[in-house]
C-alpha cells in the first residue's frame, strides 16, 4: 500500500504524487537574471534621487550689496581673481569666528601680494550693519570684505549661492541664525569651483589655492 502525505492545503495524497502548480515552471537562471536587473535599476534610482547637491553652474549669480566700508558692491567684485566666499554673522558663537580666522591664516600663508580675495556675507542683515561688520572684521585679514544689505537683497544672494540660513527661535535681540558653513572657492570669472576646505594646515590650503591664482 502506498504511503500518504499531508499537503499544505490539508488534503492527503500519495507520496510521489506531483504537487499542483500555479503555472509554468521558471528556470533558476532566469530568476537570478531578473533579480540582478531589478537591483541595478533600483540602485540607479536611489543614486539619482539621493543626489541633492546642486551642479556647480547652479551656484552663484548677480547680487547688489553694501560693503563694510559703505560702498555698493555687485558680483563684479569677484572678477579678476579667485575668491573665498563665506556666509555667517557677527553674533555667531563659534563657527564664523573660527572659519574667518582659518581663512585669514590661509591668506597670510599666501603672502600679501597674492592675487586672491575673500568675502564674508552676513546672514543676519538686521543686526550686521556696515559699521558692525567693519568692527568685527578688524580682527581678521584686511583682504576680507564684509557684505550686508536689506533682507530681500541678502535672501536673493542666499538663494543664488544655495545657502541655508534660518533665524532660530529666541528673544527679539538675542537670537542665533542657523546657516550653512561651507566656504566656496570662486574662480577669477566669478564661477563656482568647489567647496574649499579651510580647516587644515594653512600652508597646505595655500598650496592648493596656488593652482587657481
Amino acid at each position: 500500500m502506498a504511503k500518504t502525505s499531508v499537503r499544505s492545503n490539508g488534503k492527503t495524497g500519495k507520496r510521489g504524487d506531483k504537487a499542483p502548480g500555479n503555472g509554468p515552471a521558471v528556470s533558476r537562471p532566469l530568476l537570478i537574471g531578473a533579480g540582478a536587473a531589478f537591483a541595478l535599476a533600483f540602485g540607479a534610482f536611489v543614486l539619482v534621487t539621493n543626489n541633492t547637491a546642486p551642479p556647480p553652474s547652479a551656484i552663484g549669480g548677480a547680487f547688489q550689496l553694501t560693503s563694510h566700508a559703505g560702498q555698493q558692491v555687485t558680483e563684479s567684485v569677484l572678477l579678476g581673481k579667485p575668491h573665498l566666499v563665506f556666509f555667517g554673522y557677527t553674533n555667531c558663537p563659534d563657527v564664523c569666528h573660527t572659519t574667518l580666522f582659518e581663512m585669514s591664516e590661509i591668506l597670510r600663508a599666501l603672502g600679501p601680494n597674492a592675487n586672491i580675495g575673500a568675502i564674508f556675507v552676513t546672514t543676519d542683515p538686521e543686526r550686521d550693519t556696515p559699521q558692525v561688520l567693519k568692527d568685527y572684521l578688524a580682527n581678521f585679514d584686511s583682504r576680507i570684505i564684509g557684505l550686508t544689505g536689506d533682507r530681500a537683497q541678502i535672501d536673493a544672494m542666499l538663494r543664488g549661492y544655495r545657502i541655508y540660513a534660518k533665524r532660530a527661535p529666541g528673544k527679539e535681540e538675542d537670537y542665533s541664525v542657523d546657516h550653512s558653513s561651507a566656504v566656496y572657492l570662486m574662480d577669477k570669472n566669478g564661477h563656482f569651483i568647489t567647496a574649499f576646505n579651510v580647516g587644515r594646515k594653512p600652508e597646505e590650503a595655500a598650496k592648493d589655492l596656488q593652482r587657481y591664482l
